[in-house]
């Protein structure tokens, strides 16, 4: 590779807080001279991003579970890359790791900063670099404690999840079927339901772009006896839908609420909320940096379901930095057809 004081490193900032749908106005492209790493330091070359719906909600001002994403500062995100320059007996050259890398070309880290940004090495023969954004990455993670933490399936129960065919939404029918449930998905568009339940093994799977009433006819036909466990990745009506169905005892997982994340006027909350005290059910939030203790354990279990082929993991790949707007909008128009990943670089 070239001498590190030749290289530039293409960033991606925070130009505005977006109103709505972000645009490319919302983005400022700069380009910086590569630091070093200082000693106990590493230098990571990015090969891939995760692109998630939960960065929509990091560009915004105001109080969250993680600070918002300054003006100014390069955009948030997760992704996998490798070691070029190491000043660390931890990490050598050439190890693949997984980190919150931001949406740039490189990324120099202090040995201070790494439990922050997460760094961790990554072994590409539990699963491949996309695989570790996706099953083995911050949308597996989140897909198998939110089900299996705040879930609590039980085998034979009826878990729904909205979002089937996105990144969560996989891992969590899947992991469903794996401990004995029937999982029933709602995606958008009949090619995402056939990949749903011809794939990945859900047992139906509801297009809610079929018609206004698509989601409370499928509910009613493909959950006859209730709804024991609803994994929420949409929020707005289908929530409020879903919560027409659930069981005495249900426990309804708020993962995200991707309909209202662009919404210009307040956001919808649950009109049917009153079906939690009327079934004593339970609904309550999950974030995945709660459980990072414990992403090991998550990740061995199921690079295992990959390797036995009770899982599979389906990627979008669009490439290069400067795509990076339009990828991002692909979340929010459905358009994406599994994990969306920038690749950053080739490996």
């Amino acid at each position: 590779m070239p001498a590190l004081a030749t290289l530039t490193n293409h960033e991606i900032r925070l130009a505005s807080h977006p109103v709505g749908l972000p645009t490319r106005a919302n983005w400022q492209s700069t380009l910086e001279a590569v630091a070093e790493p200082v000693e106990g330091g590493v230098l990571l070359k990015t090969l891939a991003l995760s692109l998630d719906p939960a960065m929509r909600g990091w560009m915004n001002e105001g109080k969250s579970y993680i600070p918002p994403v300054a003006i100014g500062e390069v955009m948030r995100a997760g992704g996998v890359g490798k070691v070029i320059a190491s000043r660390n007996p931890q990490f050598a050259v050439g190890d693949y790791v997984s980190a919150g890398f931001g949406v740039q070309e490189y990324l120099t880290l202090a040995q201070a900063d790494f439990k922050r940004s997460g760094l961790v090495k990554i072994d590409l023969n539990m699963g491949t670099l996309t695989q570790w954004l996706n099953v083995l990455g911050m949308p597996g993670m989140t897909g198998y404690f939110g089900l299996m933490d705040v879930g609590q399936p039980k085998a034979g129960e009826t878990v729904v999840v909205s979002g089937a065919a996105g990144a969560v939404g996989q891992t969590v029918g899947q992991m469903a079927k794996i401990k004995g449930c029937r999982a029933v998905g709602i995606a958008g568009g009949q090619a995402k339901c056939d990949w749903v339940v011809n794939e990945l093994g859900f047992d139906a799977c509801i297009d809610y772009k079929a018609g206004p009433s698509a989601v409370k006819d499928g509910l009613k036909q493909h959950c006859p006896a209730g709804v024991d466990v609803y994994f929420d990745n949409v929020g707005g009506e289908i929530l409020d839908t879903v919560l027409t169905r659930i069981n005495r005892g249900a426990r309804i997982i708020i993962c995200g609420a991707i309909s209202q994340y662009n919404n210009t006027t307040a956001v919808q909350g649950p009109k049917n909320y009153l079906s939690l005290l009327v079934n004593r059910a339970r609904m309550e939030g999950i974030v995945v940096f709660d459980y990072a203790d414990r992403y090991h354990l998550a990740v061995a279990e199921m690079a295992g379901y990959l390797k036995d082929g009770r899982m599979k993991s389906k990627e979008d790949v669009v490439k290069g930095l400067d795509a990076f707007p339009e990828a991002l909008n692909k979340l929010f128009s459905g358009e994406n057809f599994g994990k969306l990943v920038l690749q950053v670089a080739e490996d």
